[in-house]
């Protein structure tokens, strides 16, 4: 929003802020900013960085859970769409994390992914107890 906001002010005014009134968008670049931009940037940054800005200040990394590895594209939009599956029943899907024995909410559960902490620059090896 900090980024798209004034773009979108700048462009087309504080009508193109209202969503309240009910008009989804307002034009190409609207749906560029607010659609598209956001998941071509999560995205790149899972797949080039293993992380958003977010987890990299708390030095988590997103990896494959099998592997341990960096995701692929395919993988990192399974993941991404697994959001709102996850968001869709009240949020669950998030706060499975809190109940999981791997900690991982269903979004990670769908695309074979795990979060993990950082460990002196370097990824910690992916390990789950048996049982």
């Amino acid at each position: 929003m900090v980024i798209t906001y004034p773009i979108l002010y700048a462009i087309y005014g504080w009508v193109g802020l209202d969503y309240i009134s009910g008009q989804p968008s307002v034009g190409f670049v609207d749906i560029l900013l607010t659609w598209i931009l956001p998941v071509v940037a999560v995205i790149w940054f899972w797949v080039a960085k293993q992380a958003t800005p977010g987890k990299m200040l708390l030095s988590l990394r997103v990896v494959d859970a099998k592997t341990g590895g960096s995701l692929s594209v395919a993988q990192s939009l399974v993941r991404y769409v697994g959001y709102f599956v996850s968001a869709i029943p009240f949020c669950l899907g998030l706060i499975w994390v809190g109940f999981d024995s791997k900690k991982q909410g269903w979004h990670d559960k769908i695309a074979g992914t795990v979060v993990v902490r950082s460990k002196n620059a370097g990824t910690e090896a992916v390990r789950f107890p048996q049982g």
